[in-house]
């Protein structure tokens, strides 16, 4: 099993608590965290160690603000639940076929998808800020958990980056939710997805207890503060970090297609 220096946990405790707080509020704090992780461990260490302490760690700070949203804005829980559950069948299947399957073509493509997101939130300031329109019908239903389960789901398997940052666009897009009650629906469903990534990693034996509970501390601290601050600012500032989040994910996945 790797080791890791006493001065890397505390880098790496830093990196949790703000991977904490932007996930609480927009989603993509492993794009924070999970670099972190790779980095701080020895060389040649198989990335699995790293995944596996990453869900253990975002489990925590993601259920932390998952219960300070619920506890402060109207969530549906029941229907973020189906969708969660979803969402574990697509991720299983996305892993499934990640171990066979290039990433090579999907990042360009994926790199097209969030430049188009960029540039619609930009495009349409109202976009998340309206107040949500109400229960959403059968057909809304069913296209929250085909594409927000299911879809992005395989997605989290497949490749990983901004999963939380698609959730939220699609809840808000779909279900016509505003970002706020958008960013708190799809901490539960990340809830989901992350238990269920989690008890593979586990099974596998690919995750570094005590450094995942020191840093699970911190990143449930950060996702508290994250949900308090978006319930606090509104969705007019989780759309601000919503662009930077996307904007910043099309930079790591051009870095890691093209440089690194």
């Amino acid at each position: 099993m790797p080791d890791i220096s006493l001065t890397m946990v505390v880098v790496l405790c830093l990196a949790a608590f703000a991977a904490g707080w932007i996930d609480a509020v927009v989603g993509g704090g492993g794009l924070l965290l999970l670099p972190a992780l790779l980095l701080a461990l020895p060389a040649h260490t198989p990335a699995a160690y790293a995944l596996g302490t990453n869900k253990a760690v975002a489990i925590v700070g993601t259920s932390g603000a998952a219960v300070t949203y619920a506890r402060r804005t109207p969530v549906d829980v029941r229907l973020a639940v189906r969708i969660g559950i979803a969402a574990v069948a697509g991720s299983s299947a996305g892993a499934f076929l990640a171990a066979g399957m290039s990433t090579a073509v999907l990042k360009p493509l994926i790199m097209v998808v969030l430049l188009g997101v960029a540039a619609f939130v930009i495009l349409r300031p109202a976009f998340g800020t309206a107040p949500a329109t109400g229960p959403a019908g059968p057909r809304r239903v069913l296209a929250a958990i085909g594409l927000a389960g299911l879809g992005i789901g395989f997605y989290d398997g497949l490749i990983g980056p901004g999963t939380g940052t698609f959730l939220v666009l699609t809840l808000t897009a779909v279900l016509h939710l505003d970002l706020v009650t958008a960013s708190a629906t799809a901490k539960i469903v990340n809830c989901c997805t992350n238990a269920g990534a989690l008890a593979m990693f586990a099974w596998q034996g690919t995750v570094l207890w005590w450094p995942a509970a020191v840093m699970a501390v911190f990143n449930l601290a950060g996702g508290m503060l994250g949900a308090h601050t978006a319930l606090k600012r509104g969705s007019g500032f989780v759309r601000v970090v919503l662009l930077t989040v996307v904007l910043a994910l099309v930079a790591d996945i051009a870095y890691e297609q093209w440089l690194a």
